[in-house]
């Protein structure tokens, strides 16, 4: 009898990084992640799976996405080595990158469930808030925005200082600075219909008091590239 499949486990650990790729290297960036970057990473122990969005609306153009088992999984020994060794490839790739922005958070609330394929649409919002928020606002806000229509996982993130701060070699290549303390809100949806912004405006209904954002940044986005990590492997998706 074949086993039973059970729903993957992403982890409560991400890492974003936002970036501009210069023009004229375009096609070998995309050649560079999808075939070695990747895929090495998401072989890293802990890491879950890696996504790469490209910009709808918004900037910078691409987004990268990486999910791990914790936070903790991106400031571990084996993940650190990559970091301070890139291969030739890595170190030629990373010196298109412009106006680079890379953080590390921790899953903070979470809301909904992932349709039958990754999302192939996404909204990435990163805010700082204006006042505390109660736990049980923040899970109404995110409800509200997952019962939209084809909304699948809508998740709330927190930048996590102390792993976003670690200078590495590859830092030093790219030149990007640590993301200050703020929040990430991702809106996962199985079709482009929120390009109005009809999902966020529905949570900031439910809830007035998270509409009161500071230093907002939005990006639309559409997904290009998926990888997941061989742990994954045989799990119902």
């Amino acid at each position: 009898m074949a086993s039973e499949l059970t729903k993957p486990d992403y982890g409560t650990g991400l890492m974003a990084f936002w970036a501009e790729i210069d023009d004229e290297y375009l096609m070998r960036y995309q050649q560079w992640h999808n075939c070695e970057h990747v895929p090495e990473r998401v072989s890293t122990p802990g890491f879950r799976r890696g996504r790469r969005y490209r910009c709808v609306s918004g900037a910078p153009h691409f987004l990268m996405i990486y999910e791990t088992e914790s936070p903790a999984t991106l400031a571990s020994a084996p993940y650190l080595a990559k970091l301070d060794a890139p291969t030739p490839w890595t170190r030629e790739a990373l010196t298109h990158f412009r106006d680079p922005a890379r953080g590390i958070y921790a899953l903070v609330e979470a809301a909904g469930e992932e349709g039958a394929f990754c999302a192939a649409w996404l909204t990435a919002l990163r805010f700082e808030p204006t006042a505390e928020v109660a736990p049980g606002d923040m899970r109404a806000w995110l409800a509200a925005m997952a019962a939209r229509p084809g909304v699948g996982r809508v998740q709330l993130w927190r930048a996590d200082l102390a792993a976003s701060g670690i200078v590495t070699s590859e830092r030093r290549i790219y030149g990007g600075a640590a993301a200050g303390d703020h929040l990430l809100l991702l809106i996962e949806a199985e079709t482009p219909g929120d390009a109005e912004g009809a999902v966020l405006a529905a949570g900031d209904a439910a809830v007035p008091a998270l509409a009161a954002r500071e230093a907002e940044i939005v990006g639309r986005y559409w997904l290009e590239l998926y990888h997941h990590s061989p742990e994954l492997a045989g799990h119902a998706r």
